[in-house]
């Protein structure tokens, strides 16, 4: 990959995050979670069918404070939401009890050693979190966890600069972090590690469209959940006060503006064997 960002402390530096994440990151279109578990659920129902007496089970990789792990646990799926940041699990186990309820474990892994056993799991997904993870170690892991049949998932909420409003927040967003942006699903497209383990299986790359309204504030506190976003000094400072003027240019009659976004999937179904 041409960043190696998971050698840039990828547990840690979201230790200061967690609440901001809850409150702000945006969430997913429904349409891409149905994508995600088309064929998977083969009654065509909310609730999963029952495989072996068991409702079908995801591993959501990198689950942060459980964004994804809510969306799957709202279709019936049985969750093992793998997190590595003790901070952000506990944010995401308590979320995702007060939205869902049962259904969801958490559990303290890595991409590259999840600690789940042997084609253990129907669906392991990845959302914002693969380009996190040490490409070759971790599609090794996926490959042994996944059971025949199963299903790999990488999805991405990414920025559309097309628009206007997201345009102006990622200029004021890079002026403050010395350059640094969203990373982009294109780091995945280029990536040829991603595909080695599924060598059978071809990857499908689906996209959808997602925006986020946010009020003054909710642009602000979306800015500082990004892990490399200042959150004191005179950086950060510039920084509110250029969101506040965005906002106010753009405020629609609801108080708010919209961060588009373009939400791209990947899919890789093994062979059932």
């Amino acid at each position: 990959m041409s960043e190696r960002l998971h050698e840039k402390n990828p547990t840690g530096r979201f230790s200061d995050r967690a609440a901001d994440y809850v409150k702000y990151r945006p969430s997913y279109p429904a349409e891409a979670i149905d994508a995600i578990l088309e064929g998977l659920n083969p009654g065509g129902t909310g609730r999963q069918p029952e495989r072996d007496g068991a409702f079908l089970v995801a591993a959501d990789i990198g689950a942060g404070t459980g964004i994804s792990t809510k969306l799957l646990a709202d279709r019936g799926v049985r969750v093992i939401a793998i997190e590595p940041n003790a901070g952000m699990r506990e944010a995401g186990a308590q979320y995702v009890s007060q939205q869902q309820g049962g259904g969801v474990e958490w559990r303290d892994g890595t991409a590259e050693a999840t600690g789940l056993g042997d084609g253990s799991v129907d669906l392991m997904l990845c959302a914002q979190s693969y380009h996190w993870f040490e490409p070759v170690a971790a599609c090794r892991e996926f490959g042994r966890v996944l059971r025949p049949g199963g299903r790999l998932a990488l999805m991405w909420n990414d920025a559309d600069e097309s628009d206007p409003v997201s345009r102006g927040y990622y200029d004021l967003v890079r002026a403050a972090s010395a350059g640094v942006g969203p990373t982009s699903h294109q780091t995945v497209a280029k990536d040829p590690h991603v595909e080695a383990p599924f060598a059978d299986a071809q990857m499908r790359r689906l996209h959808f469209r997602n925006e986020q309204r946010l009020d003054a504030d909710g642009l602000i506190g979306r800015a500082m959940s990004a892990s490399y976003v200042p959150k004191v000094g005179e950086k950060a400072e510039r920084l509110v006060e250029g969101l506040r003027r965005l906002h106010a240019e753009h405020v629609g009659e609801d108080g708010c503006v919209g961060l588009v976004y373009g939400v791209w999937v990947y899919l890789c179904d093994l062979p059932r064997g």
